[in-house]
């Protein structure tokens, strides 16, 4: 062999090793997107599939989606110090599921912290409870805290949790929350 055909081989073979370790890196990467692609597609559809026979399931025992207790209409505005005149600040509390929903150890609370806590109270599917900031007596429809002095401010935020203190929802409402 030449000296130049030596050369020219020596130069190829040095080219294609170059190549070959500049795309090592590249293959290499192309490789592991693809592996955590499918990865990734196969953790999705089994979270899909899993949650899809959770739901199956819940249907065929005759359940619906998880109970929401939501927190609707309120009134701060009070005209006067007097227990009654509290009784016209209220939160309304209401299920929106068909099913009934145990409130009990739950609690309702303002930004200042006075808080309400529900003792053996249970919301029927669709049913709403007001909570009174004053004294009365409590009934299906109308609750009350108790308070000798005002509760809800012009601008305030109420806060509903579970009995194991979980956040379940907040309101917001006066010129600090807009």
């Amino acid at each position: 062999m030449s000296r130049t055909a030596f050369r020219l081989t020596a130069s190829a073979l040095v080219a294609g090793a170059a190549l070959a370790a500049a795309a090592l890196p590249a293959a290499a990467a192309d490789h592991g997107q693809r592996h955590e692609q499918r990865h990734d597609q196969r953790h999705d559809q089994g979270y899909e599939q899993r949650h899809d026979q959770r739901h199956e399931q819940g249907h065929e025992q005759g359940h619906e989606q998880r109970p929401q207790v939501v927190l609707g209409q309120v009134q701060y505005a009070a005209s006067g110090r007097s227990h009654r005149r509290l009784n016209e600040q209220w939160v309304t509390v209401t299920n929106t599921s068909r099913r009934p929903v145990s409130l009990d150890r739950w609690t309702l609370s303002d930004s200042d912290h006075h808080t309400y806590r529900f003792d053996d109270v249970t919301l029927d599917g669709h049913q709403s409870v007001r909570v009174h900031a004053g004294s009365g007596r409590d009934t299906d429809r109308d609750l009350y805290q108790g308070s000798r002095s005002s509760v809800w401010d012009a601008s305030d935020t109420a806060t509903l949790r579970d009995n194991r203190g979980r956040l379940v929802d907040t309101e917001s409402w006066g010129r600090a929350h807009r």
